[in-house]
């Protein structure tokens, strides 16, 4: 999708391009309906992304495929690895000083709305109808990346969290199956840890990814009804649910189902760490199959993927989509659009081996993707809730992140994680 295994996705690109003629009818050139004036039409484009540097190469070879049939040039310019804590202020700062780029990669939900909002976004419905994008691409997809109606972004994957395994660490625990409730993921993690193998391989640094562990754990306790009331503000966080999965994630730190100092870990450090068999399993995406797997040259064989037990109906588990979204004060909006119609063409979003694709026909390979089409042939028609820090704006998501560190370094018990979060939430529900 996104592809870096660090964040969220790992991302396909096309690798032909159909481009219609009379596009700039559709819009005029990317007129912008926000302040400071349109930049000057040119055949040099920008894009900006957060692809890892494990796949980047294979985004910036695309690209020049693109410029080569279309004469332009297109700069790609990456900040990896700090997801939503870091890459949303970074482009936010960069459109306001009038220097952004002309297409950058997002998330949806409340990590895109901003943009949207603020109208930096551009308004995509031309190109929709253009390029027939609502024909060709996930129509639920599209809905994560449509905000007030308005169609600010093109979603390329739409993806889904569990944990990804080492089977021979696994068999050393003498486990033989994944878990198929809570109380057996426990006990699984008593297993690895009595044999000298730390299970879950999370790292605090960002916040992000540790999250993924949390908002499992309020899953299991609260159950799908509430979890999306409490994700809107329309329940409150202080509530004996909310204790609970607070409590239990801080027995997940206490009982060493973490990594030592897991709080100052890099996801990119120690996210694959269950392919090195430094530790038995992550919670991450599909994407995780060819940048982590098969990227050190392992055989997918050896590893193995499932739906975290939440012990409650339906089963769900965390979900989210990703696409692009183009510059309203681009000059080059038209070729903008070409650009992301070229990203979400089926052949190369096969070639480059997505694995969780919003595009019809660009399913993944079992040949190739024996995990991720596994994940996908199992898993992949499971409802999701949001992922917590698309769920919330950045700002409540950082606060979010400073109380789940605090949690774990004992600077607050669970209750007090439980208020605190609810202020946090509804000061933004009443926003």
């Amino acid at each position: 999708m996104s592809t870096s295994y660090t964040r969220r996705g790992f991302l396909g690109l096309t690798s032909a391009a159909a481009l219609g003629a009379g596009l700039s009818a559709c819009t005029g050139g990317g007129t912008s309906s926000g302040g400071g004036a349109t930049q000057a039409a040119s055949n040099n484009l920008r894009l900006f992304t957060y692809e890892g540097d494990e796949t980047i190469g294979l985004l910036k070879a695309q690209v020049k495929k693109f410029d080569e049939q279309n004469g332009t040039t297109t700069t790609v310019d990456s900040l990896p690895g700090s997801g939503a804590a870091v890459y949303p202020d970074k482009l936010r700062t960069e459109l306001l000083g009038g220097k952004g780029p002309d297409v950058w990669r997002i998330w949806g939900g409340q990590i895109g709305a901003p943009f949207a909002k603020a109208k930096q976004a551009l308004d995509l419905s031309p190109y929709y109808s253009k390029y027939g994008w609502d024909a060709k691409i996930n129509t639920q997809a599209i809905g994560g990346m449509t905000f007030e109606g308005m169609k600010a972004g093109v979603p390329f994957v739409s993806l889904g969290i569990g944990a990804w395994y080492n089977k021979s660490l696994f068999a050393k625990a003498g486990v033989s199956a994944p878990p198929k409730t809570y109380a057996e993921l426990e006990a699984i993690n008593d297993k690895l840890v009595a044999v000298g193998v730390t299970p879950a391989g999370l790292g605090g640094k960002y916040g992000w990814d540790i999250m993924r562990l949390f908002e499992y754990l309020l899953e299991h306790t609260a159950g799908p009804e509430l979890h999306d009331k409490l994700l809107t503000g329309a329940e409150s966080w202080d509530r004996p649910e909310v204790v609970e999965a607070f409590a239990l994630f801080k027995k997940w730190q206490d009982k060493k189902w973490l990594p030592q100092g897991a709080l100052g870990l890099d996801p990119a450090d120690i996210e694959p760490a269950y392919v090195q068999g430094k530790t038995a399993y992550t919670i991450t995406g599909p994407w995780t199959e060819a940048a982590a797997i098969l990227s050190a040259k392992k055989s997918s064989s050896a590893f193995g993927n499932f739906e975290l037990p939440t012990d409650k109906t339906p089963a769900r588990h965390s979900g989210f989509v990703e696409g692009y979204m183009i510059n309203a004060k681009s000059g080059n909006a038209d070729k903008a659009a070409a650009l992301i119609d070229f990203i979400v063409q089926p052949a190369t979003q096969k070639a480059l081996q997505v694995t969780a694709s919003t595009v019809k026909g660009a399913e993944p390979d079992p040949k190739t993707l024996p995990l991720a089409a596994e994940w996908a042939q199992k898993y992949g028609s499971n409802p999701f809730y949001t992922i917590q820090d698309q769920a919330f704006p950045k700002k409540q998501a950082d606060q979010y992140f400073s109380v789940q560190s605090d949690l774990l370094q004992g600077k607050v018990a669970p209750d007090a994680a439980a208020k605190k979060m609810q202020e946090i939430v509804s000061a933004w529900a009443k926003s």
